[in-house]
């Protein structure tokens, strides 16, 4: 299977889907919640679909009422201009990495199989993983494994690179780990190497502005009545998605007019968080750090 699509009964239910609507999947991947939604549809429904990786629309979907797009979902208000569709009535997205992308050596997301420092969701951008770790001043390596990831010794593993490169230049996985192994600690090796890489991906993608510009842009996207159904992993994506849905925007702060007015442009649906159960954890460990957050445009 290319991707195990994580809470795909609750994410899609969120949807409300209107048989007749627009809808939105911008992370498609395998396509596993594109199918859910299309369930969903009448023949007068319609469906969009991005993703920035070419592997993922080798699983395009085969439906006249289905559209994939190659490209990144922080341009997704240009996308559906290019379409001429000025609104949508849901967006759905699962934010992170696909099990596919894991799971192939070569695409270097998993620290466990070794294979070139890539990380690049997007096979056409330039900078990769092993450039970063390369060419990136101290100060901005600092930057990154600092707010990127949970490490609390960056300040340790920062030399260590910088150290390396003085003579050397990384190539791959294997190098890069015998590399900072000193600043690994001896309980908890495999959670901190998975912090480490996921602060490598998210800066290779630059994965917090996207982000940010996708979510900024909803508002003005979905129809009154539409909803959103975002999964997020970590804190990075889990955060600005909750700010969106309780300030409106993604940094946290409630703006008013002159007269001191507000207004937050969504409802959020689901009262807390929803995760996973334990019988779908055992199933798809990805699950385990996953939340759902579910909005709608009022």
């Amino acid at each position: 299977m290319y991707h195990n699509p994580v809470l795909l009964k609750e994410s899609v239910e969120g949807l409300n889907i209107n048989p007749n609507g627009v809808y939105v999947d911008v992370t498609f991947g395998g396509g596993g919640h594109s199918a859910g939604i299309l369930a969903h549809l009448s023949s007068s429904g319609r469906l969009i679909a991005i993703d920035q990786d070419k592997d993922a629309h080798k699983n395009a979907i085969k439906d006249d009422r289905f559209k994939l797009i190659y490209g990144n979902f922080r341009y997704l208000r240009n996308y559906l201009d290019y379409y001429g569709i000025e609104k949508v009535d849901g967006i759905l997205a699962d934010f992170g990495v696909s099990s596919h992308q894991f799971d192939v050596a070569g695409r270097g997301f998993s620290f466990r199989l070794g294979g070139n420092l890539d990380m690049r969701m997007n096979p056409d951008q330039k900078v990769t993983a092993a450039d970063i770790l390369n060419q990136y001043d101290e100060e901005k390596l600092y930057f990154i494994f600092k707010n990127y990831c949970d490490i609390t010794n960056p300040g340790k593993l920062v030399p260590l690179i910088t150290g390396f490169r003085q003579s050397n230049e990384f190539k791959d996985i294997e190098e890069f780990i015998n590399t900072i192994s000193p600043a690994l600690p001896q309980k908890g090796d495999y959670k901190y190497l998975a912090q480490v890489f996921q602060a490598l991906r998210i800066c290779v993608n630059d994965e917090i502005t996207a982000l940010t510009e996708f979510l900024d842009s909803c508002p003005h996207i979905v129809n009154k009545g539409g909803r959103i159904s975002f999964i997020s992993y970590h804190s990075l994506e889990d955060k600005p998605v909750k700010n969106l849905i309780k300030t409106g925007n993604t940094g946290g702060k409630t703006e008013t007019d002159i007269f001191g007015r507000s207004f937050l442009p969504f409802k959020q649906i689901n009262r807390h968080v929803i995760i996973p159960d334990e019988n779908e954890i055992l199933a798809n460990p990805r699950a385990k750090s996953a939340k759902l957050r579910i909005a709608e445009r009022v």
